[in-house]
């Protein structure tokens, strides 16, 4: 699997596995546009279709590399485009710095690389000796940086008697380090004076495609140019380009042997809407093949959350109040909310507001959506499994900061051993809660949710040892504690009622798989002087705590 690996040329030419998306140079061509700006969420597949484009247009490019592939059977379009252009291909991923000094340098790095690969420039005939030392003092980080692509386009242009294409990949990343990090306007001035000379003022120009992840307003950096040709989340054209398709996820998985994991990556990894193609996020799926080739754990993970930046929801989760918390709780249930989304945002407006905040969790990919309705609002979800559990974390986070007053109250209930009052205090800290606390759909969805919860107050206390899912007896215990000071053991088994009056039921079920498991022997070994045992049910914000 290519995970990685975002060179066109080595996942054709190194034995990866490739999922064809050179259609998108057609529908490129057919739709054209002088600027090209596709937005899409991180890890979806743009940096491998930018050097894909590279690799098409550019000159000198191995033909062959494109055999048997989706373009190759538009032959008069690969007649007229294949090889024959000169591309200036860049990155601004790594444009990330702590100030805009650092920046800034960092952007020269950019720019001085790409001059130095046209270093066969220097023996053109063509270009005179002017033209020639400006290219060198470039390469060296010297001159107008600003006008550093433009230059490099009118060299070509000269040189080779054709109009230059220029791909520039995350183009927006620059301007979200330098929101983060308190030089915005700076940074905002640089790249629009970047953008304007190299794609506005430049007749050397014939086509440009950039990337990212969220569209930046013109009225920042885009204040210079024409209004770029668009293709967010939610245009139909090119929207299967970015990303993998369900009949994509389903050939790859029947050629790897794993179809029978459909289902689970489906759950996961699915469930975003792009114009009208549902599409799943590769980096995801890539990894989990790979996990699923090579490892004997089969359980999905979180592949996408642990590469984004998740920043974006704990501001949302700060911000918001009782309505949006109601909100956040209605995702979290799998349902939809309705709310208008703008494409017309800048890093600064988003933090402005809560409904600025709504647009970008869905432009960032933390929400999908399902339609339009009349009034022009969207109806928005979460779109896997993966991405629930991040708004959950951060619920689960509130909530146990919202209770904090309530847990020294728990514990204190705890050290009594008085089920009674233990069930009491925790009722407590459910009614403080917020109203999801069914925490899904399917049983073990919300009995891993309120797992979880109750976990998490356990570990709010000092001199305890707290312990998950241990393997103990003939079993794995939910929640184990080990109290230090007092020699004492404590086991805890979860349960979900399907109503009220199940509680008391429940809470018997767990303390009899307690018993039957023998979980009590996890304390062989320890110096425990007595061990409590304790079914805990739940259902929706009640529990009933039963005591062996």
């Amino acid at each position: 699997m290519p995970i990685g690996v975002e060179d066109f040329t080595e996942i054709l030419t190194q034995g990866f596995y490739y999922i064809d998306k050179t259609g998108m140079i057609r529908e490129l061509l057919e739709n054209w546009g002088k600027v090209n700006l596709f937005t899409r969420p991180r890890r979806f597949g743009k940096s491998i279709n930018m050097s894909m484009l590279k690799c098409f247009f550019e000159i000198g490019t191995d033909p062959h590399l494109f055999d048997g592939l989706e373009i190759s059977r538009h032959k008069e379009l690969c007649e007229a485009y294949l090889g024959q252009y000169p591309v200036i291909s860049l990155s601004l991923k790594q444009v990330n710095g702590f100030t805009f000094e650092e920046a800034q340098t960092q952007l020269w790095s950019v720019i001085t690389e790409a001059a130095e690969q046209l270093d066969y420039l220097q023996d053109s005939g063509i270009l005179n000796a002017r033209d020639r030392r400006k290219l060198y003092d470039l390469s060296e980080g010297k001159g107008n940086q600003q006008e550093g692509l433009r230059l490099m386009s009118r060299l070509l242009w000269k040189h080779y008697g054709r109009k230059v294409i220029i791909l520039i990949d995350e183009y927006d990343a620059p301007l979200q380090k330098a929101y983060e990090n308190g030089y915005y306007d700076e940074m905002v001035r640089l790249i629009r004076q970047l953008f304007g000379y190299a794609l506005k003022t430049n007749e050397s120009l014939y086509f440009s495609v950039l990337t990212g992840c969220m569209r930046v307003s013109k009225e920042s950096i885009f204040s210079d140019l024409n209004n770029p040709k668009l293709y967010t989340l939610l245009d139909d054209r090119c929207d299967e380009w970015f990303g993998f398709t369900d009949g994509e996820v389903r050939q790859l998985l029947d050629s790897l042997g794993l179809g029978e994991y459909y289902e689970t990556v489906r759950d996961w990894y699915d469930g975003y809407q792009v114009g009208q193609s549902g599409i799943y996020c590769p980096w995801d799926v890539i990894n989990y093949c790979d996990q699923l080739l090579s490892d004997s754990d089969k359980t999905p993970k979180n592949y996408w959350a642990n590469v984004s930046e998740n920043a974006i929801v704990y501001q949302f989760v700060e911000m918001a109040d009782e309505t949006t918390r109601s909100d956040l709780e209605v995702l979290s249930e799998g349902r939809f909310v309705d709310r208008e989304i703008s494409s017309e945002l800048t890093y600064q407006d988003m933090g402005n507001n809560i409904d600025n905040l709504w647009s970008v969790l869905f432009t960032t990919g933390y929400l999908t959506q399902h339609g339009r309705n009349e009034d022009g609002t969207y109806r928005l979800a979460i779109p896997n499994r993966e991405v629930r559990s991040i708004f959950d974390q951060q619920l689960k986070k509130w909530f146990l900061t919202k209770v904090e007053g309530g847990l020294k109250e728990l514990y204190q209930a705890i050290d009594s051993g008085v089920a009674e009052t233990i069930e009491e205090r925790i009722n407590a800290c459910l009614v403080e809660s917020v109203s999801f606390m069914d925490g899904g759909n399917t049983e073990v969805q919300k009995e891993s949710f309120y797992h979880g919860l109750l976990l998490g107050m356990m570990k709010g206390r000092r001199g305890w040892i707290v312990k998950s899912n241990r393997e103990a007896g003939n079993g794995r215990a939910d929640i184990i504690l080990i109290d230090r000071f007092q020699n004492a053991g404590i086991i805890m088994e979860v349960k979900v009622a399907g109503r009220s009056a199940a509680l008391e039921e429940k809470a018997q079920e767990g303390l009899r798989q307690m018993e039957d498991r023998r979980y009590d022997e996890y304390f062989l070994g320890y110096d425990i002087a007595r061990i409590s045992k304790y079914g805990i049910a739940f259902w929706q914000r009640k529990c009933r705590v039963a005591k062996a």
